[in-house]
């Protein structure tokens, strides 16, 4: 499946959860979509995209390490199902209102925690979210830059 319908499906998912359980779940897949996405961004993506997918693959590493893993087969594991990127550009925009989603549902759970270690383990997770969302913004702020050097070289061609 490509990396749109899989953002598009994690939207959902967290906008359709209830209870801190289910949205630290829902936060974790979506971690573990931003790792691939980083992933197969690195490996096959645009040049200039390569070190911040990288980047973008630690952090994302790092908001699944900071919660709980939780269980869920196979078949329900939507980085698991990435089969294609498409638009890059597109995948970006959607991954990083994903990323933003994902860190005010977990202010909302931080807020509401009952004890320490949830917490704290939405804070760090939060900063993940944070930080992955940077990564995002400097990959399109390239995919930009790129696209504005090939029109003007276009331009002077023509």
């Amino acid at each position: 499946m490509d990396a749109v319908r899989l953002i598009v499906a994690s939207r959902r998912a967290l906008a359709g959860s209830e209870g801190g359980p289910r949205i630290m779940k829902e936060a974790w897949q979506a971690y573990a979509l931003a790792q691939a996405i980083g992933s197969r961004l690195a490996v096959s993506g645009p040049p200039e995209l390569r070190g911040e997918a990288l980047g973008l693959t630690e952090l994302a590493g790092r908001g699944c390490g900071v919660l709980d893993t939780p269980a869920i087969d196979m078949a329900d594991l939507r980085a698991a199902q990435l089969t294609d990127l498409g638009d890059a550009r597109k995948a970006l925009v959607d991954l990083g209102t994903l990323l933003t989603e994902l860190g005010m549902a977990l202010v909302a759970v931080a807020s509401a925690a009952d004890d320490e270690g949830t917490y704290w383990q939405c804070m760090e997770a939060i900063d993940a979210a944070d930080e992955s969302r940077d990564r995002v913004r400097e990959m399109l702020r390239r995919l930009a830059a790129r696209d504005g050097e090939i029109r003007e070289r276009y331009r002077a061609a023509g």
